[in-house]
């Protein structure tokens, strides 16, 4: 079904997670410098992505993600499904011989761009309108990609000078959806949608990553949409829903809500972890595909980039070439506009010149350093060594790896909402000094660390 047929309404929601899901599809895509010959651009497309099952479980990837969320569907209601994913398509690049035929070549140089070998993104989507009362049963939908080639010619002058040769895999796949009735007065029903690769291949020995990319579902995420009813926040559901929300299991992938403001119709299944109703900066000019950055200094950085470094981009993939045309055309007001957003300050400040209406700076009531915070019966502050038990609700996924870590307490900090940071190094980080007098942290809340015996 194409999402044309969709409803409206619906459609028009989806539209809206889909500024976000986009984020999510190209994560990583191509990386400053964005160029095929960079180191870090040779090993890409590491989240979500779903291998053929025969690939084995030994090389750490997964071919099934599971969603669970809880869903108010209102009688005769329907689900919107939408998968989406990237699919690789390999590009070699072959010169023309002077007596006939063509040769596989590392590098092609044109005029205006710089052409290499490169696997390219090609979008898919897999598209359900079902009603939900039908999903009583499991519904299963396969989906079948074939395997397929094409050619483009390179003309310099009017002559050929090569061509590029386009090949892509089979791919197969199921998309399995079901929803059960939860216990209790409010209607509510558990949603499961399983997505899996089904991909008949049995790699040779010596295949790698790259032929399990080939036949891969990557960068693959869901968007779960009805057309009257509401979904219920996976993170923070009410209180009387917490115990069938804590019963929804996601394997591989992380449900929030999305969509425009209103009435809460769209779910986003992400391999990346979100908050819900995330959203793209209002800053941002453009997709630059590396969200380790910030949009400022990748910018400047591009636009500093040599004109063969410039054509090379151009030549590696049209998404490069684009983010080279943004960073040359970027007017000096959208730079500026990228220097910087506080944005918790601004619906009490408004647009009125001054300072904010709180600066812990000026404050004497707070002190970073002798401010004592009350945990678990005990004071900690600065000094106090701390056992460190980051929560699940947080964002950072990071900061789960240092879970059962001890640390030392640098300073307590206050929010403007009232809210308790403590800033922490790690005990056995052999940088902690270096990092103490740079004034760089890690930050947990008091409820995420436990105090130890010492000072």
């Amino acid at each position: 079904m194409s999402a044309s047929a969709l409803p409206s309404a619906t459609e028009a929601a989806f539209a809206h997670a889909r500024q976000i899901a986009d984020a999510v599809l190209f994560e990583g895509y191509v990386l400053y410098p964005y160029r095929a010959s960079a180191a870090k651009n040779r090993l890409r497309w590491q989240f979500g992505v779903l291998v053929p099952p025969g690939y084995g479980a030994d090389s750490g990837e997964h071919f099934h993600q599971r969603t669970e969320c809880l869903m108010e569907p209102r009688p005769g209601d329907r689900l919107a499904v939408e998968l989406r994913f990237l699919r690789a398509r390999r590009r070699t690049v072959e010169q023309a011989l002077p007596g006939g035929g063509y040769e596989e070549t590392d590098a092609l140089e044109l005029a205006d761009r710089v052409l290499q070998p490169w696997d390219e993104g090609v979008e898919q989507r897999i598209e359900l309108d079902v009603p939900v009362e039908e999903l009583g049963e499991e519904l299963v939908r396969p989906f079948h990609l074939p395997a397929g080639r094409w050619t483009e010619p390179l003309r310099a002058d009017g002559a050929v000078v090569g061509r590029l040769l386009r090949r892509w895999e089979r791919a197969d796949g199921l998309l399995r959806l079901s929803a059960r009735e939860v216990p209790g007065p409010y209607g509510v029903r558990l949603l499961t949608a399983v997505v899996e690769n089904t991909t008949d291949w049995a790699p040779r020995p010596d295949d790698g990553r790259e032929a399990a990319l080939a036949r891969s579902l990557v960068s693959a995420h869901l968007l779960l949409g009805l057309e009257r009813g509401t979904f219920l926040s996976p993170t923070d559901p009410p209180e009387w829903a917490k115990d069938a929300a804590a019963e929804c299991r996601n394997e591989h992938t992380w449900p929030v809500l999305a969509g425009p403001p209103g009435p809460d119709r769209v779910v986003l299944s992400s391999p990346i972890i979100l908050e819900d109703h995330p959203a793209v900066a209002p800053e941002s000019p453009g997709a630059l595909y590396d969200a380790t950055e910030i949009d400022e200094i990748l910018a400047l950085r591009t636009a500093a980039l040599t004109d063969r470094e410039k054509r090379e981009a151009r030549g590696t993939d049209e998404r490069a070439g684009a983010v080279i045309d943004l960073a040359d055309s970027m007017p000096p007001e959208v730079l500026e506009r990228l220097h910087g957003a506080v944005r918790g300050l601004r619906e009490i400040t408004g647009n009125a010149p001054g300072q904010p209406w709180w600066d812990p700076g000026d404050d004497p009531g707070v002190d970073p350093e002798r401010d004592r915070v009350l945990v678990d019966g005990r004071e900690v502050g600065a000094g106090s060594r701390v056992l460190l038990r980051p929560g699940r609700r947080r964002t950072d996924a990071q900061d789960l790896f240092l879970a059962g870590r001890t640390a030392v307490v640098e300073a307590v900090l206050h929010d403007v909402d009232g809210s308790v940071h403590l800033a922490v190094t790690l005990e056995d980080d052999p940088g902690a000094d270096l990092w103490r007098a740079q004034g760089r942290f890690r930050y947990f809340q008091p409820d995420e660390i436990t105090p130890l015996e010492g000072p």
